[in-house]
């Protein structure tokens, strides 16, 4: 590439990224009280303790090599590591995008992996993930939310729900319910989260 960082060796960091696995490992973090602390006090709120040891190596990989890359060739690496990417090291892009700087220019990205059927890719930009709140258009946001009620996705697990819900969103659930009772199946039992009247009702309560 013209221009290039010449201090950025983008085929070794390929290479690093994807044998992050082999020599890490993919044991769960297993966090301590002080490192989970640590941790949410940098910045890392989502749900880490459900991370992985390589997908954490990934995520650091990216985060710092992103302070100092210039946008074009940090937006070039992000999405070559996704598309050349296995399931695991897409789970790691998207779990990425909160800590990058400038990533609202990887929402294109992002609402393309809304589009999978691999669930734990899905799950990675979708639940424990403050990127589809912060960044999302409305439209691409409600459908992400419908997406899950579909797969079975616990909607509480959706960061920022509360503020992004919506008359628009209340109203593609009511259809997404009458057409499940249709065609007789089950309608998830917290699509009642969506509905407006839900946050009257919990910004009204009395605190006991």
């Amino acid at each position: 590439m013209a221009g290039a960082s010449t201090w950025f060796n983008t085929d070794r960091f390929l290479a690093t990224f994807t044998a992050a696995a082999r020599v890490l490992g993919k044991a769960p973090l297993g966090l301590e009280a002080a490192e989970r602390e640590a941790l949410t006090g940098a910045g890392f709120t989502g749900a880490v303790d459900g991370w992985s040891l390589d997908e954490l190596g990934r995520i650091t990989m990216m985060v710092l090599v992103s302070r100092r890359l210039p946008a074009p060739e940090l937006e070039l690496l992000l999405e070559t590591c996704y598309q050349q990417g296995d399931s695991r090291e897409r789970q790691a892009v998207l779990r990425a995008l909160p800590f990058v700087p400038g990533a609202e220019r990887f929402v294109a990205l992002a609402i393309e992996a809304c589009r999978t059927n691999e669930l734990p890719i899905f799950e990675a930009i979708a639940c424990e993930n403050p990127y589809p709140a912060a960044c999302f258009p409305d439209l691409n946001f409600n459908q992400m939310v419908l997406k899950a009620m579909f797969m079975g996705v616990a909607l509480a697990r959706i960061v920022g729900l509360e503020r992004r819900r919506s008359s628009e969103l209340a109203r593609m659930a009511e259809d997404f319910a009458s057409e499940r009772r249709a065609a007789g199946r089950s309608v998830p039992g917290d699509i009642g989260l969506l509905s407006l009247e839900h946050e009257h009702e919990r910004a009204t309560r009395i605190p006991e």
